[in-house]
């Protein structure tokens, strides 16, 4: 008999949670453009004929390189916080 793996623990406070490294690097695409990624993770792959699919394929396998996207995806998620008209 197989036991099923326990569900993963919820994260509500972690932004990555449930993304895909994809919707990640296509939503800073969106915001930054390619030249504007380039100027800030000056990777190869953002520089030199960028495309979705290769940028993907260096970041799988470049641990480094995927966590400069992630901290860059957060660093841009807190500036559109910081833009939003003040709650009270």
């Amino acid at each position: 008999m197989t036991t099923a793996a326990p569900p993963a623990p919820a994260q509500p406070r972690n932004p990555l949670h449930g993304l895909t490294l994809q919707a990640i690097l296509t939503t800073l695409v969106e915001h930054y453009g390619w030249e504007g990624l380039g100027e800030r993770i000056a990777i190869r792959c953002f520089t030199h004929d960028p495309s979705i699919a290769s940028s993907l394929k260096f970041l799988r396998k470049t641990p480094w390189a995927r966590e400069k996207v992630e901290s860059l995806y957060l660093f841009m998620l807190r500036e559109q916080l910081r833009q939003l008209p003040a709650r009270r």
